[in-house]
C-alpha cells in the first residue's frame, strides 16, 4: 500500500540522491526520500524528532553521537532525537530500483503533549516514571500495528480529503503514543532483568523472558507478579502496549532473527523457540520482518561471503 501511495505522487527526480517529496501537516510533515545511485556519507539532520522507515533498497547509518553503525532495512524504523545528525551510505541504489525511505518529522509540542496525555490517563507504575521521549535514536523492526499506522499516514497525507489536516492529527498522535511504548517497553525490559524483584511486573517479565519457549501460563505469571488475572493484564498492557501473548510473541521472534544470522537452521529455530509448526513459525515471522526466514537467513549470511 505504501509502494503504491509513493508511486501515485512520484515526480522524475531533480536530483539523484536523497531526492525529496514532502507534504506538510499539523505539527508534521512527511517527506518521501528517493536515491538513484550510491553514495556515502550524506548528511542528515532534524530540528524535530524524526520518525523514519524503509520502503525499499538499504541505507547503512552513522551516528558519532549514539555510537551507532548499522543497516537501515525495509520493514524497520529509525528515530532521530531532535538536533541530532547522521551519515547515510547507499550501497546498493541504482535507477532502477532507488532507495526509498519515509520520514516522519514530528513537532516537539506534539511529543510533549500526547506524553502529557498519556501521563494523565494512563500513568505509569512510579518505579517506571513518566511517559516521555529521552532524546536516544531508536533501531527496530516495527510491528504490524505501526506498519498499519504509516500505510494509513501516507495515504491521509497524498489524498485530498477534505478532513486531512485532521486525521493527520490523529493519526500522527497514534504513531507518537507507539513510540513512547516501545521506548518505554525497552526500559522496563532492562529493568526487569537487572532488578527482577523490585516489583512484582518486573518479576514476571523477568520469568516470561527466562521462559520463552514455554507455553504461557497466565495464571503462574498473575501468581509471580501478586496481582489478580485482571489485574495483571491491565498493568501488562498498559506498560509493554499489547498483551503477554503477543508480547511473548515478538520476543521469541525477535531471538529467532539472532539465530538465523548465526546461521541456524530454520526448523531448529522453530521448534527451539516453542513454535509448535514451521509454517505457523513462517508466517508470523515475514508478519514482523515482511520477509520470510528463508530470505531473511540468506539476506544476512549472504553478507559473510
Amino acid at each position: 500500500m505504501i509502494r503504491q501511495a509513493i508511486d501515485s505522487v512520484r515526480h522524475p527526480p531533480k536530483v539523484l540522491v536523497e531526492n525529496k517529496i514532502s507534504f506538510a501537516g499539523p505539527e508534521s510533515e512527511l517527506s518521501i526520500y528517493d536515491t538513484y545511485q550510491q553514495a556515502k556519507k550524506v548528511k542528515l539532520q532534524s530540528d524535530q524528532l524524526l520518525f523514519c522507515a524503509m520502503v525499499t533498497g538499504k541505507k547503512v547509518m552513522h551516528s558519532t553521537q549514539n555510537d551507532f553503525h548499522g543497516e537501515f532495512l525495509p520493514h524497520e524504523s529509525f528515530i532521530m532525537a531532535p538536533g541530532s545528525s547522521v551519515e547515510i551510505d547507499f550501497p546498493i541504489a541504482q535507477i532502477s530500483q532507488p532507495t526509498t525511505c519515509l520520514a516522519i518529522e514530528i513537532s516537539r509540542e506534539r511529543v510533549q503533549q500526547v506524553s502529557a496525555m498519556l501521563n494523565q490517563q494512563q500513568p505509569l507504575n512510579q518505579v517506571f516514571g513518566h511517559w516521555q521521549y529521552d532524546n536516544k535514536l531508536v533501531h527496530t523492526h516495527h510491528n504490524s500495528e505501526t506498519q498499519s499506522v504509516l500505510n494509513r499516514i501516507v495515504h491521509i497525507y497524498t489524498e485530498n480529503h477534505p478532513d486531512r489536516s485532521a486525521m493527520v492529527a490523529l493519526a500522527v498522535s497514534e504513531l507518537t503514543i507507539r513510540l513512547l511504548h516501545q521506548k518505554t517497553r525497552d526500559f522496563i525490559l532492562a529493568f526487569s532483568q537487572q532488578e527482577p524483584d523490585n516489583n512484582g511486573l518486573n518479576a514476571a517479565l523477568n520469568h516470561l523472558e527466562l521462559n520463552l519457549a514455554e507455553h504461557l501460563n497466565i495464571d503462574d505469571l498473575a501468581r509471580i507478579a501478586c496481582m489478580s488475572r485482571t489485574k495483571f493484564f491491565y498493568e501488562f498492557k498498559l506498560h509493554l502496549g499489547c498483551s503477554p501473548m503477543a508480547y511473548q510473541l515478538q520476543r521469541r521472534l525477535k531471538q529467532a532473527a539472532g539465530l538465523l544470522k548465526t546461521g541456524q537452521q530454520i526448523t531448529q529455530t522453530c521448534f527451539t523457540l516453542g513454535f509448535s509448526n514451521t509454517s505457523h513459525f513462517s508466517r508470523c515471522f515475514k508478519k514482523l520482518y515482511g520477509i520470510s526466514p528463508r530470505q531473511y537467513k540468506e539476506r544476512y549470511l549472504s553478507r559473510l561471503l
